[in-house]
């Protein structure tokens, strides 16, 4: 168990008592806060009229109309039955027939917007040396012995410019840049680094360091370092050099900034899989000043090992469970991950990748999943593991099945994050224990240079919303930001056609229809929060978290959905984007 000074563990606690106030625990994994609803008979304080109205909603999917009062949609239906809702003070809305859409969920991201504030970005760099550029700038603002640090860096999107051909940086690349700081450039997936020459040897990494346990160090041919560090090896620069200053002002501006982002893209409600202390901090002083433009069910950080686990570890030996909080900020669970990236060529596979020997990495081993799902399990905690790979996934479900025989709850809703490559095996059980998979609803538009590593046989059973919404799972959305890009457009463009930006098509029996992808991004995402009765829905007595948008994605060419622009948000009665 780890050990807390008085004043670290007050500080966690505070940061809660701030956000939570003193009010009851509510029941795990539970939100539904009843008392809070308007009374029925009162005149609506919005309606919307003339829309064409998509509510995701079985009974009712389609409507002209509806009327929000307290934060709520009181009622949905005809033009004429809303307006009678309505008197002097009502603001009214009319849609003049565009298309309005519950509040889009995205269940799986990390939106700090720290990142984008403070580190040099890289994500629009097409060649090796406009890398080099940035790096060498941020460098020259960067006092001595501070690392550099990029972000967003797409090995499969960038070129080395002498010679036209596609290939991955080194650390000579970055040692030309930039050779006396330390420099790392996290791959945008995630999960592998790059780092200089002068990091290694800070770090005390050299040719004769062995790969640690659940990580790996990429080498030449002739098995000198290159730079590459993927896993846990990332760990051991954690504790070198000097790294970016990141005050609690700055955590709450990255709220800020990201949250105003993601509202005028739709999004609504957003699943932070991964937080740390600090960052639970910055939300509840960013939704104390009225800031934080989103909905945040939010995941402690948990193992492998070398994670920042410090949130999880206080709020558990504080009695906290999943559930506490409010319909703004909640605690979700914990997150653990078990294996690598998919983007990032990483995750553990039963098979190779294509052309090689190498069949990924795991984090975690069998025996850890399991003594991490007991623990939280038995502990009142929801679990949300980290599974791209179907050895991971297999891992995974085969803990989770042993915690429910063995200490069975209500209905847990244990989560596979990612859930990337199935199999009929691994759907038929997710099905079976009503788990809840995240697979990304972006990576095949953005990343798709990088499934050729796969081949096509696996990319038929990768991302597969489709074979999940056939066994009857409610799969939901989720982008993975920064891994991902998290446009609710781009994803239903991505889900409906399954085609990269090149036009590429890869696994296309996983092809959704537009109402299935917004059914993913709305209802299904309240569904893996425990909250289908509160959101997902344009249903009378929950949320009114909509979305009004310039054109239809039924009506447009598939391929230019991404386009679509977002007219107007709404979060519980208050507007968050208005273009």
């Amino acid at each position: 168990m780890s050990s807390y000074t008085r004043g670290e563990f007050l500080g966690i606690g505070g940061a809660l008592a701030g956000a939570f106030g003193l009010g009851g625990w509510p029941r795990a994994d539970r939100s539904v806060p009843e008392q809070t609803r308007p009374a029925p008979g009162t005149a609506a304080d919005l309606i919307l009229v003339d829309g064409r109205v998509y509510t995701v909603d079985g009974s009712s999917p389609g409507a002209e109309a509806f009327a929000v009062k307290d934060g709520y949609f009181i009622a949905v239906g005809s033009n004429d039955d809303i307006r009678n809702l309505a008197d002097a003070d009502t603001e009214v809305v009319d849609a003049a027939g565009r298309s309005v859409t519950p509040g889009f969920i995205d269940c799986h991201c990390h939106p700090t917007g720290v990142r984008e504030l403070l580190s040099a970005n890289l994500t629009k760099a097409r060649t090796i040396q406009e890398i080099q550029r940035i790096l060498a700038e941020k460098a020259a603002d960067t006092p001595p012995g501070h690392w550099v640090e990029g972000y967003g860096y797409d090995d499969t999107k960038v070129v080395d410019a002498t010679t036209g051909r596609y290939r991955r940086i080194t650390r000579w690349d970055l040692d030309e840049a930039v050779p006396d700081h330390p420099v790392e450039v996290p791959h945008r997936g995630g999960h592998i680094s790059w780092y200089n020459s002068k990091a290694l040897e800070m770090a005390g990494v050299d040719g004769d360091t062995p790969d640690p346990e659940g990580g790996r160090f990429g080498r030449t041919d002739e098995g000198e370092l290159n730079g590459l560090a993927a896993e846990s090896a990332r760990g051991l620069f954690n504790d070198v050099g000097q790294r970016p200053e990141v005050g609690p002002e700055q955590r709450r501006n990255g709220i800020r900034h990201i949250s105003g982002l993601m509202a005028a893209a739709g999004i609504t409600s957003v699943h932070q899989t991964g937080g740390t202390p600090e960052n639970l901090t910055a939300l509840q002083e960013a939704y104390a000043a009225g800031e934080m433009r989103f909905r945040m069910y939010w995941f402690a950080r948990g193992g492998p090992e070398h994670y920042d686990h410090r949130s999880y570890d206080a709020l558990r030996e504080a009695g906290v469970r999943s559930g506490f909080g409010d319909p703004f900020l909640r605690i979700a669970g914990v997150k653990y991950s078990t294996d690598g990236s998919n983007s990032g060529r990483s995750m553990a596979m039963s098979t190779p990748y294509r052309g090689t020997d190498d069949y990924g990495i795991l984090q975690m081993d069998q025996q850890e999943v399991h003594e991490a799902a007991e623990e939280a399990h038995r502990n009142g905690w929801r679990v949300a593991m980290h599974a791209n790979g179907d050895v991971a996934i297999e891992n995974v479900l085969n803990a989770y099945e042993r915690v429910q025989r063995l200490w069975p709850r209500e209905d847990p809703r244990h989560r596979i994050e990612h859930c990337t490559l199935v199999n009929p095996r691994i759907l038929r059980r997710i099905a079976e224990g009503n788990w809840i998979p995240t697979p990304f609803w972006t990576y095949v538009h953005i990343h798709g240079n990088k499934w050729a590593e796969y081949g096509e046989e696996k990319s038929r059973w990768m991302w597969a919303h489709r074979s999940f919404l056939d066994h009857g799972i409610p799969v939901p959305g989720a982008s993975d930001y920064g891994a991902g890009d998290f446009e609710p457009m781009t994803a239903i463009q991505a889900m409906v056609t399954r085609k990269d930006t090149q036009g590429r098509v890869w696994g296309p029996n996983q092809r959704v229809s537009v109402d299935e992808a917004l059914r993913i991004g709305t209802l299904n995402g309240a569904y893996a929060s425990f909250e289908e009765d509160v959101k997902g829905s344009i249903t009378a007595g929950k949320y009114a978290d909509w979305v009004m948008l310039a054109e239809d994605p039924h009506d447009v060419d598939p391929d230019r959905i991404k386009e679509i622009k977002v007219l107007r948000t709404e979060m519980g009665g208050r507007t968050t984007h208005e273009a």
